[in-house]
């Protein structure tokens, strides 16, 4: 496949950014030479001089009107009697002096880092959330705690509560790192920016079990996706009852779930595999088990499979929480060319 037919199935970003060529010079190459420069235009006869220019960035620099907009000042100076020039002529004199932006001072909200996280096996990066579960009555909620492993789907550690606090936060993450033997190793710990996730006593645990504390952006709901892909399958489950009578019975439910979460339900994102098996590392072994079906049902009938000899599937490699841009763009690129042979 040549460059330029790379770039009609994935796009020009990405074909430059797996190619190592910066965009410029694709258009430069790709594009026709620009025309000569057209000659300077004329200053119109109309235009104002540079001394009413200067008097309108003054009236717009002053304190009265500092934070208002042109729309605003031209109004009220047509109201005082007054005329300098259109709203339009204003909002030109403040681009060519690099001034149209918010006027009114305002808070600005720091850039917060996007969250990259990967994982090429299990026990590499963990991602915990807390949803609320209906009560007996209206207004009354217990509490799901749930710690999942990205990479395998395994859910690690949950547990009910009365209420949402970092005690119980703590307690949860610490018996889980115990149980999984994942103490001082490199493991990443990535949640949304609730109370109990932010808590300082949080933060010094999983400092004194060397767990690394990943946290998502600000109201970037997408950045905590395993987590919340796990709640809608707990919520939409078949048996999944409209409220709990007692805390009791939400303990009951949860554990029945998660025992056929983990055991019996096949995942999509890790080849239809359960994640007790892939988390434990008996994924491969299954797969070479559906292979050899697969296989005899081609050798008997080769006929009824048109394209291709049939195929389990593969395992995952890599997980990402918010993979990078380059490594999009090389997926994007090699899953060009597996279509464009």
């Amino acid at each position: 496949m040549v460059a330029a037919d790379l770039a009609d199935s994935v796009g020009v970003v990405s074909a430059c950014e797996a190619l190592g060529v910066s965009r410029a010079s694709w258009y430069r190459h790709h594009r026709p030479r620009p025309k000569e420069p057209a000659a300077p235009r004329p200053v119109p006869s109309r235009a104002l001089s540079a001394g009413e220019r200067q008097c309108v960035l003054d009236i717009l620099h002053s304190e009265r009107y500092v934070d208002r907009a042109p729309a605003e000042v031209v109004a009220t100076l047509l109201d005082e009697g007054r005329y300098v020039c259109s709203e339009r002529t204003m909002y030109r004199i403040l681009e060519a002096n690099k001034e149209v932006r918010e006027r009114r001072n305002q808070l600005r909200h720091p850039v917060y880092q996007k969250p990259e996280l990967l994982a090429t096996g299990p026990n590499q990066v963990w991602s915990w959330d807390i949803t609320k579960l209906r009560g007996p009555v209206k207004w009354s909620w217990f509490y799901l705690y749930v710690i999942i492993d990205i990479f395998s789907r395994y859910v690690v550690g949950w547990m009910v509560a009365e209420r949402e606090n970092a005690a119980h936060a703590r307690r949860l993450i610490a018996q889980t790192c115990e149980k999984q033997g994942a103490t001082d190793t490199d493991l990443s710990l990535h949640s949304d920016r609730g109370v109990p996730m932010t808590a300082k006593t949080t933060a010094q645990l999983l400092a004194d079990l060397g767990v690394n504390r990943s946290l998502s952006r600000p109201h970037v709901s997408d950045d905590n996706p395993f987590s919340e892909a796990q709640f809608k399958t707990l919520k939409y489950h078949p048996s999944f009852p409209g409220r709990f009578g007692v805390i009791e019975d939400a303990t009951a439910f949860c554990r029945s779930l998660f025992r056929w979460y983990n055991t019996e339900h096949r995942h999509a994102g890790i080849a239809m595999l359960t994640p007790e098996a892939v988390h434990y590392g008996r994924g491969k072994d299954v797969l070479e088990r559906r292979r050899a079906v697969l296989g005899a049902a081609y050798d008997r009938h080769p006929e009824r499979f048109v394209r291709r000899p049939p195929s389990p599937g593969s395992l995952p490699t890599e997980v990402w929480i918010n993979p990078p841009r380059r490594h999009l763009a090389r997926e994007r690129v090699t899953s060009a060319l597996n279509n464009n042979p």
